[in-house]
């Protein structure tokens, strides 16, 4: 499992490691019962300690995204597909908003926004 951790940023390591999996649940890249991998094979991959990891796996189990069976390891819970989908939309929104503040920084209007979003999307 590729997570990136940025030790310089103000988000919590539990939490980009917690954002990175949700990620990859939405994105489909991690499925129903794929195993995560082991807090101490994570802790040591990336460097940290393993209640880092333990407190991030703790967040997912409280999402309802992951599920640990004791002596056998976490594993992803079957997604309430209502849920993904407004994450899905949530991310594509969020794109949406810093592709808008960008247009503006540069002096493009929302009109000429949705012409190049048309232009881009026509079949």
């Amino acid at each position: 499992m590729k997570i990136i951790i940025n030790t310089q940023s103000m988000i919590p390591i539990y939490e980009q490691i917690t954002t990175a999996v949700r990620r990859m649940i939405i994105s489909g890249e991690l499925r129903q019962n794929d195993p995560l991998p082991s807090v101490r094979a994570l802790s040591r991959e990336l460097r940290i300690s393993a209640l880092t990891v333990k407190k991030a796996y703790d967040s997912l189990e409280e999402e309802g995204l992951a599920a640990t069976i004791h002596g056998k390891g976490t594993y992803i819970k079957a997604p309430d597909a209502a849920r993904m989908l407004e994450e899905r939309r949530r991310e594509i929104e969020n794109g949406l908003s810093e592709l808008a503040d960008r247009a503006a920084l540069y002096g493009i209007s929302p009109q000429e926004l949705r012409q190049m979003l048309d232009i881009i999307t026509e079949e």
